[in-house]
């Protein structure tokens, strides 16, 4: 995705974008030197994005709302800036405006933090969060606020999926959440923040059958990408080339040699 636009930008013999892996315990070791070696940036995933916000000298309010952070950006004298784009890309990828909504956030992991704080930001009425674990759900409404529910869940203009399995088949209820059928037959906009090979998965066929608006987890990817791209080189991120790019890698086998999401850090290098 990130190779695609700095190509597009004219930027590709002069940048690269690479994959790096690491264990938690050299986290900030391997942070730390990156900038002597030439790079503008990284992109964190989990489990490093709590890490990445305690690591930076200094931090959007957005990260530090949220407690977490995927966007480092390299200052002078090896400095780091840490940002949370997961909150504006989600906006940036919703089908629909959601202020005065009613949303729902399933999960409460970092991915639902930034979900609550992105819906609260952009001015829903209600924001609504369900977890499988209802302390958790009651702990992020308390930190970041929102109103933590239990099933039977009530209808909403607004779900946001941000568990890590897909929650629902296509006619068929979910045993664990009876009512999640009922609620996307009345949702406006659907968005399920895991993506597959398939082009969809069943959430979002299902929501898309009942009518609403869907905005698949690939959408948010490219969408919180382009605004790191962005930080990093100044120039306006090429989303079409991003979004075909990280959709024709989705489709594609992967390599044997790719490490699982859980343990990556990526970053990208200016010359």
């Amino acid at each position: 995705m990130h190779a695609a636009a700095l190509a597009y930008l004219g930027m590709g013999e002069d940048w690269a974008y690479q994959h790096l892996p690491v264990p938690p315990e050299l986290f900030a070791e391997t942070v730390r030197a990156l900038p002597s070696a030439g790079f503008a940036g990284a992109n964190v995933t989990v489990p490093h994005k709590e890490a990445a916000l305690a690591l930076a000298d200094t931090a959007t309010q957005a990260a530090r709302t949220i407690g977490a952070a995927n966007t480092l950006t390299f200052g002078d004298g090896g400095a780091l800036e840490a940002d949370n784009t997961d909150a504006p890309g989600l906006l940036a990828a919703l089908p629909a405006d959601p202020r005065d909504a009613t949303a729902l956030v399933l999960g409460a992991g970092g991915s639902a933090r930034a979900a609550v704080h992105a819906l609260r930001t952009a001015g829903a009425a209600r924001v609504l969060i369900w977890n499988r674990t209802a302390a958790r759900a009651a702990a992020l409404a308390r930190e970041l606020g929102g109103e933590p529910v239990e099933a039977p869940l009530p209808a909403v203009d607004v779900l946001v999926q941000c568990t890590a399995a897909g929650l629902l088949r296509p006619g068929r209820q979910l045993a664990e959440l009876p009512s999640l059928t009922n609620v996307v037959h009345g949702c406006t906009s659907v968005v399920d923040l895991v993506y597959t090979s398939q082009g969809s998965t069943p959430l979002i066929a299902f929501a898309r059958e009942c009518g609403a608006r869907v905005t698949d987890g690939l959408e948010v990817l490219v969408r919180q990408g382009a605004l790191s791209l962005e930080r990093w080189t100044g120039r306006p991120a090429p989303l079409d080339a991003m979004r075909a790019a990280a959709r024709g890698a989705v489709d594609r086998p992967p390599r044997t040699d790719e490490s699982r999401e859980s343990a990556t850090h990526d970053r990208v290098r200016g010359t």
